[in-house]
């Protein structure tokens, strides 16, 4: 039962992580009704500036508090992912608006590509570290409980609390303010959005910052666990399971879909990875993902689709 428990949890502690990635998917898809392929260079971009920015503050500033380094570079870095936000919206999303939403998947597309190679000639194509003082030993607990306790990761513990914290702001951000209303109408049509008032300039350039403030911390907590390099940019493809399993657009259904696939993939591969030769961690939500396609394609909570002739 212990090791159960310990397995059932690291899951949920993966899937928080898988969430917050997903949400981004989520942020884009509701402002904009297109899937943002960008995402991933996003986070990879993000990660890149934390980890390079924490490392030359100190030298240009000459000091070794690390932890005034990780704030001002954290600071410096959600500047990015803003800048990067205005820079996205002037030049290329405000000339398709309107345009037939093959157009702007294309636009992201090569948005990723432009950031993925604007990323390596800023801040170089080494490995990099991210040292945000997240705890790295074991936490034994319940050893009265189950013979040998349970074992918990602290720093997947603390990653998991930091998403869950975005997460469910993000979540009132979108249900109870004015400018999350403003997103959903956007999302359902840019005509009659812009018709009745709402800025739809302004409105892609906070779901893009918003998105970016996301990409920042799945960045921070992903460079942390693995390091920064540049396949880091393929990660957000283990969050696309995500969002169709939760529906691109539901902000409750990232988080969920995320919690499904973290535990379905931890418990799968130690209880049936034997009986296949493992594996099973890497495909499982692809799979899974697929069987909605066929029998759910809207997802768990997302949106079905109804045509009318």
């Amino acid at each position: 039962m212990g090791f159960f428990l310990e397995t059932f949890l690291g899951g949920l502690m993966s899937g928080m992580l898988y969430a917050l990635i997903g949400l981004g998917f989520v942020l884009i898809f509701k402002a904009s009704g297109v899937f943002n392929f960008a995402q991933g260079a996003m986070v990879l971009v993000a990660a890149l500036s934390m980890a390079r920015f924490s490392e030359w503050i100190p030298q240009w500033l000459g000091f070794q508090n690390m932890l005034v380094a990780n704030v001002l570079a954290f600071i410096i870095s959600a500047a990015l992912m803003f800048l990067l936000a205005v820079l996205i919206e002037r030049l290329v999303l405000r000339h398709l608006v309107n345009q037939d939403l093959t157009t702007l998947l294309m636009a992201t597309l090569g948005i990723s590509y432009f950031l993925d190679g604007s990323g390596q000639i800023i801040f170089g194509s080494s490995v990099y570290s991210i040292n945000v003082g997240m705890p790295k030993e074991p936490w034994l607990v319940l050893d009265s409980v189950f013979e040998g306790g349970l074992l918990i990761n602290l720093e997947d513990l603390t990653a998991a609390l930091i998403a869950a914290l975005l997460v469910a702001a993000l979540a009132l951000f979108f249900q109870f303010t004015s400018t999350g209303r403003a997103l959903r109408a956007v999302a359902d049509d840019h005509q009659a959005a812009q018709s009745i008032g709402i800025p739809l300039n302004r409105i892609w350039v906070i779901v893009w910052s918003v998105a970016g403030l996301v990409a920042l911390v799945a960045g921070i907590i992903w460079g942390s666990k693995f390091g920064v390099q540049f396949t880091l940019s393929t990660a957000a493809l283990r969050a696309l399971p995500v969002v169709i399993l939760g529906g691109l657009t539901s902000v409750p259904g990232a988080i969920l879909g995320g919690l499904i696939i973290g535990v379905g993939e931890k418990l799968s591969e130690v209880y049936l990875g034997s009986l296949v030769g493992g594996g099973i961690e890497i495909w499982f939500a692809y799979v899974l993902a697929l069987v909605f396609l066929l029998f759910r394609p809207q997802g768990l909570f997302g949106e079905k689709i109804i045509d009318r002739v």
